[in-house]
């Protein structure tokens, strides 16, 4: 078994955590969809209000996993932790990596006394999904989902609001 350590994400960690994003968007064939720049990764999650937390998988000082997650609220349950993104380097698959992360970040959500962990996967990742129920996991497919990109609420006109 080769030597991981899977340790909490620091700044410094930003730079390689975006290529991982990246190559995750590769992946699932959108990697025109990321336009998160590392300055805001930082912001966002090392200013004064974090808006997400990350754990990864480092091996020889690289790091080769990810698992980015945050707080969302669920108006019938109460607190989910949502696990945004969940990578290993492609070349470090299959070696358990990913369940060292995964059984982390389930450590994390159950510390945490959130109601659940939930997370997306595509329809056609069939190794993910074979992974995720190993876990027990239930896979829904009947929750679509929706979404208004930056540039469209940019076209929204409104009153002064509230």
């Amino acid at each position: 078994m080769m030597d991981v350590k899977i340790r909490k994400g620091i700044k410094a960690d930003l730079a390689a955590v975006l290529e991982l994003i990246k190559e995750l968007a590769e992946f699932e064939k959108a990697l025109d969809e990321v336009s998160v720049t590392l300055e805001e990764l930082e912001e966002d999650g090392f200013g004064n209000h974090p808006y997400y937390w990350f754990i990864v998988a480092e091996h020889k000082g690289q790091i080769i996993g990810l698992s980015f997650y945050f707080i969302r609220y669920s108006t019938w349950k109460g607190r989910f932790l949502f696990l945004e993104d969940f990578v290993v380097k492609e070349e470090f698959r299959g070696q358990g990596i990913g369940a060292q992360l995964f059984e982390e970040t389930i450590r994390i959500a159950k510390q945490s006394k959130v109601k659940g962990m939930v997370w997306q996967v595509l329809d056609w990742n069939e190794d993910a999904i074979r992974f995720y129920k190993k876990y027990d996991a239930s896979i829904h497919s009947e929750w679509l989902n929706g979404k208004l990109t930056h540039e469209q609420l940019k076209t929204f006109q409104f009153d002064e609001g509230i």
